[in-house]
């Protein structure tokens, strides 16, 4: 067994460590965008550390290219799905609380006159 082999299996290890402490996290954390949290950072850790242990064990350079470059597109796509899923439980999170306020009841919102008022 080689120095290389080792590496391999040490960062895959790792890597999969992280990948099972973002699943935990996602089971665990109370809200969205802690479980986001727990998922965008440690994946894409994991993800890097299971790509780069890989490196080592290709034949060619344009493979290692390829690693590296699905590394890069999976942080990208992962940065803007978790920002889409934050914007839309902020939304949601909005819209949860106007209709908790009773302001879908006819009830004037926050700062307006109630009928038959004046300002």
């Amino acid at each position: 067994m080689s120095v290389w082999d080792i590496f391999t299996i040490v960062t895959s290890v790792a890597g999969l460590y992280f990948f099972a402490a973002g699943s935990l996290g996602l089971l665990r954390f109370p809200d969205v965008f802690s479980r986001l949290n727990a998922l965008t950072k440690v994946d894409n850790l994991g993800l890097g550390l299971i790509a780069v242990g890989l490196v080592p064990q290709v034949t060619s350079g344009f493979d290692a290219i390829q690693l590296v470059v699905i590394w890069i597109l999976v942080m990208i796509s992962s940065a803007v799905t978790s920002f889409l899923i934050a914007d839309y439980g902020f939304k949601w999170l909005a819209r949860d609380a106007t209709v908790n306020s009773g302001a879908n009841r006819g009830e004037p919102k926050l700062g307006e006159p109630k009928p038959g008022e004046q300002k």
